[in-house]
């Protein structure tokens, strides 16, 4: 059975798309120029600022809930979000992240992290049948502006969330980027893994899911064995980590889990519960293997309280999230990365795959 944003409703009994989500959150975090990064509990923190990490998960989000319920308020906060990332962009075609309040940017370049996640909001943006013919053409500005620098990441997880973005194009440049990023993983996950250590780096920290996601999502597009291969791996690591007890238990980012010693017990953050809903519905939509469908369904209810604390981090008065679950209890603070992560997470697991969650369920 899964909770809803505005109540406890069987998919069974009623059809997932006659169930709004609440968006109160959504767009009292959302002003004029994007969405603030932070909240003191369920007010809106102008001190903070705002990031293009934030504004291009919430433009995946936007779309998400215009394709789900048909809104223009949906599709008002898809512009916006979207003129929040051509504003980030600087004249090398990378993304500025941290902007205060006044509106001015607090650096010349983001990290690499931003800019891949900036390359899977673009092209989420332009494959969703949806998006306004304008709109998909100003994103493809963006996106061509951006593309000459994806060859030269560094970083791992930029990497990943470049293919995750360029694989929902599919076409023929895109697809070579895809393959040579994603060799680029497989390459430097041979370097790490032994007997007992199968991961692409010798620390598993934040935004881990994303990794395997990508290969899926880059042996879908290219047919290479291998991705597929080393996603089905990983993520079998991955899930030994975060699984033990039965429930979804992310690493904690207060130490994280260094190859030799333990898993950071806190905090936990809401943004690994979404890309493990995302990655094992990905893998399990490739393999058919319901053991992945059932692991993204417990990754959802993480959020609803199936979780270390066995407390729901779901504001069903405002349709926020709690930003993470600490040795104390919860954060009761609600930032823009947790309400994203978990909007997100609701339209994918309650979409096409909820009847089959539901019925494994039952």
């Amino acid at each position: 059975m899964f909770n809803t944003l505005i109540n406890e409703t069987s998919v069974k009994d009623t059809p997932v798309k006659d169930t709004p989500v609440k968006d109160n959150h959504i767009f009292r975090l959302t002003d004029d120029t994007g969405m603030l990064q932070h909240s003191k509990y369920t007010l809106p923190d102008p001190g903070h600022g705002y990031t293009t990490d934030d504004n291009a998960r919430a433009l995946i989000m936007a779309l998400m809930l215009y394709e789900r319920y048909g809104r223009k308020e949906y599709l008002d906060l898809a512009y916006r979000y979207a003129s929040f990332l051509l504003n980030a962009q600087n004249e090398r075609g990378k993304f500025r992240n941290f902007m205060g309040y006044d509106r001015k940017w607090l650096e010349e370049e983001g990290s690499e992290d931003c800019f891949g996640r900036c390359l899977w909001a673009l092209g989420f943006a332009l494959s969703c049948g949806n998006t306004p013919k304008g709109l998909k053409y100003g994103l493809s500005h963006i996106l061509q502006r951006a593309l000459p620098n994806a060859a030269n990441l560094k970083s791992p997880r930029a990497k990943a969330y470049s293919i995750v973005g360029l694989a929902c194009l599919g076409g023929e440049a895109e697809t070579g980027i895809v393959r040579e990023l994603a060799q680029s993983l497989c390459d430097q996950y041979d370097m790490y893994r032994d007997s007992d250590w199968k991961w692409f780096e010798n620390i598993i920290s934040y935004c881990n899911y994303v990794m395997p996601w990508s290969l899926v999502k880059a042996y879908r597009i290219t047919g290479e064995e291998k991705f597929l291969d080393v996603a089905v791996e990983s993520l079998g690591f991955l899930s030994e980590v975060t699984f033990k007890n039965g429930y979804f238990k992310p690493v904690g980012c207060h130490g994280w889990f260094v190859k030799g010693g333990q898993s950071a017990e806190y905090d936990e953050q809401a943004v690994e519960a979404c890309e493990g809903v995302l990655a094992y519905l990905e893998a399990f939509e490739v393999t058919g293997k319901t053991d992945y469908l059932e692991k993204a369904v417990k990754c959802y209810e993480w959020y609803l309280g199936s979780n270390s604390l066995g407390t729901s981090l779901v504001d069903h008065e405002t349709g926020g999230c709690y930003d993470g679950l600490t040795q104390y209890g919860l954060n009761l603070n609600m930032g823009a990365e947790s309400l994203i992560s978990y909007v997100i997470a609701y339209l994918r697991i309650s979409g096409i795959e909820a009847e089959k969650a539901f019925q494994l369920k039952h």
